[in-house]
């Protein structure tokens, strides 16, 4: 499996495309808000000949949604998450206006929902979705255990983890189900975050002050 990371500057986001051998891709987080990001978003799909598949949002949190209506719009593709989550749909005008700015599309409304456990698939790979609630009631961790990669969204960071005092976040919740859920996978699985540089589970258990 073969991975882009862009990293968008309204909220400093990552946003991943993933893509195999047969062209066929998914995009996670597309967290696009200016115009010229969106157009390289498209552009990198576009010249690579991609066909996309999936849209995946690992949370509904504003910065990770801002390029969702974009990608309904080029690619005709509705996000998916996990319903959880989706009261923050109907909170994001408010929450951009409370940071000093409006949304320039509305959100759109989720495509799918994606449950603990359920599997997409695109070209000859698959991704697990690993329930991780605590950051966001629907955080969800997209794992291939086949290429040893997980996208962690906001939940496990390099060093930290989400923040928990946002609308149903929970700090307890957060810690123990990164120690039941992730660390439970290899030490060698790269993590590749929602924000910042990858890491591994191994560094994290290690040298994480969270987990000390």
């Amino acid at each position: 499996m073969k991975i882009k990371r862009f990293e968008f500057n309204m909220f400093p986001v990552n946003c991943y495309v993933l893509w195999d051998e047969t062209k066929e891709a998914v995009v996670i987080d597309p967290g696009c808000f200016y115009d010229e990001e969106k157009q390289t978003l498209k552009n990198y799909i576009q010249n690579n000949e991609l066909q996309l598949k999936h849209v995946l949002n690992t949370h509904l949190h504003l910065d990770h949604i801002f390029g969702n209506p974009f990608m309904l719009q080029e690619f005709g593709l509705s996000p998916e998450a996990n319903k959880l989550d989706e009261f923050w749909l109907e909170l994001a005008p408010n929450q951009s206006r409370s940071f000093g700015f409006h949304l320039k599309d509305t959100p759109v409304p989720l495509g799918k929902y994606i449950n603990d456990g359920d599997i997409i698939t695109f070209g000859n790979t698959t991704l697990e979705a690993i329930h991780v609630p605590g950051h966001s009631p629907g955080s969800l961790v997209f794992y291939c255990k086949d290429s040893n990669v997980m996208f962690a969204g906001d939940v496990l960071f390099q060093g930290s983890i989400g923040r928990a005092d946002l609308a149903g976040g929970n700090f307890d919740d957060l810690r123990e189900n990164i120690c039941s859920r992730l660390f439970t996978l290899p030490n060698n699985t790269i993590v590749y975050p929602g924000h910042g540089n990858p890491t591994t589970i191994g560094i994290e258990k290690m040298e994480n002050p969270f987990f000390r």
